[in-house]
C-alpha cells in the first residue's frame, strides 16, 4: 500500500510541476529571443547611403534628385543562404540571408545584390506523434550595408508537412500505441527561399555627381 501510494503520489507531483517547466522553458525561450534580437536589430538614426551604378555600368546622370531618400515600407527581396530547419534551430538563434535583387532609385543602386540580412527564430515546436508536424516563426530584422544596420521587417512561419493518412492507418492496424510512433515532420525553410521584407525606417542617400 505504501510503495502504491507513493509511486502514486510521485505521480502527482510529476504532473503538478509540469505546468510550471514549461513557463520556465517559454520565458527562457522568449528571453533568449529578445536578447539576439537586441543583436541584429538597427540602432540610432540611419545615416546617408552612398548611391552606386548598377553591376556594368561605370559612368552616367543619375535620375535621382539631390533631396531623395529611399522611403519607408520599400520591400526588398531576400535570399535564404542555407536550409533553416527546426530539427536543429531553436528560439533565439540568429541566421544570415542576403538580398536577392538590387533595390534600387531611380537608375541607382541603395541596396546592391548580395548585401547580408539578419533574421532570428522566435518560436519554435518539434514534430510529435500522432502526425503532429513541426512549427516555426522567424524573422529578418535588418539588412547591413556599409557598417551600420537598415532596420527591415518580415515574419514568417514554417509548417512542416502533416501525416494524417499515415496516423489513421497505424492507429487502426496497432491502436493507440501503435499511433505514438506515427511521427509528422520537420518545418524546413530551403536554402535558396525568396521572402519580402520592408524598410522601416526612411534611408537616407548621397547621389554622385553626373559624369
Amino acid at each position: 500500500m505504501l510503495k502504491t501510494m507513493t509511486a502514486a503520489t510521485a505521480a502527482a507531483l510529476v504532473l503538478a510541476s509540469t505546468p510550471a517547466l514549461a513557463k520556465e522553458k517559454v520565458d527562457k525561450d522568449q528571453a533568449k529571443v529578445a536578447a539576439s534580437i537586441a543583436k541584429i536589430s538597427a540602432e540610432g538614426t540611419v545615416s546617408p547611403v552612398a548611391l552606386t551604378w548598377p553591376t556594368g555600368v561605370t559612368s552616367g546622370t543619375p535620375t535621382v534628385d539631390a533631396s531623395a531618400v529611399l522611403p519607408s515600407n520599400t520591400e526588398i527581396v531576400i535570399k535564404m543562404n542555407s536550409e533553416l530547419s527546426s530539427k536543429k534551430a531553436r528560439p533565439g538563434d540568429i541566421f544570415v540571408a542576403s538580398v536577392s535583387q538590387d533595390v534600387m532609385l531611380g537608375n541607382m543602386v541603395v541596396i546592391p545584390r548580395g548585401t547580408a540580412a539578419n533574421g532570428v527564430v522566435t518560436y519554435r515546436t518539434g514534430k510529435g506523434s500522432f502526425g503532429k508536424s513541426a512549427k516555426m516563426n522567424y524573422e529578418i530584422r535588418s539588412v547591413e550595408l556599409n557598417g551600420q544596420r537598415i532596420p527591415v521587417s518580415g515574419q514568417f512561419r514554417q509548417e512542416g508537412s502533416g501525416n494524417t493518412g499515415a496516423t489513421v492507418g497505424a492507429v487502426a492496424a496497432a491502436g493507440l500505441i501503435g499511433g505514438l510512433f506515427v511521427t509528422g515532420r520537420s518545418a524546413v525553410v530551403e536554402a535558396g527561399r525568396e521572402l519580402k521584407v520592408h524598410t522601416t525606417a526612411v534611408v537616407p542617400v548621397s547621389v554622385p555627381a553626373a559624369n
